[in-house]
């Protein structure tokens, strides 16, 4: 069997312009330093580990959030008819409002990187 010593040829031949601030681009030259690289080998290297969170993560959340809204909804029509006497029964659904909004936030975000 033989063993093949995996190299990547590659020529950079494609530029990327970024506008930074001074402090920005500071920041990635001392880290990229720190880390004993060149600064695209670690840009390079931040993009390839980055973790990019999209709104199609948060689906499952939004689907539970709408099953307990639903319940929420047949719980507050019980309390209404006076089949169920509720105490702050009010601040379960106010929660529960200020859930989906936050997570209608992080959905209508930018994708994150993290």
């Amino acid at each position: 069997m033989e063993v093949k010593e995996i190299t990547e040829n590659r020529r950079r031949d494609k530029t990327l312009t970024l506008r930074l601030t001074d402090s920005e681009k500071k920041k990635i030259i001392a880290k990229s330093g720190k880390a004993k690289m060149s600064t695209t080998d670690f840009i390079i290297a931040c993009a390839d580990n980055a973790v990019i969170k999209t709104p199609e993560d948060l689906r499952p959340v939004v689907s539970q959030l709408k099953r307990i809204g639903n319940n929420i909804n047949q719980i507050a029509i019980k309390v209404n008819s006076g089949a169920v006497y509720s105490v702050n029964f009010d601040e379960v659904i106010e929660m529960h409002n200020k859930i989906y909004e936050k997570v209608y936030e992080i959905a209508n975000a930018d994708s994150t990187i993290h």
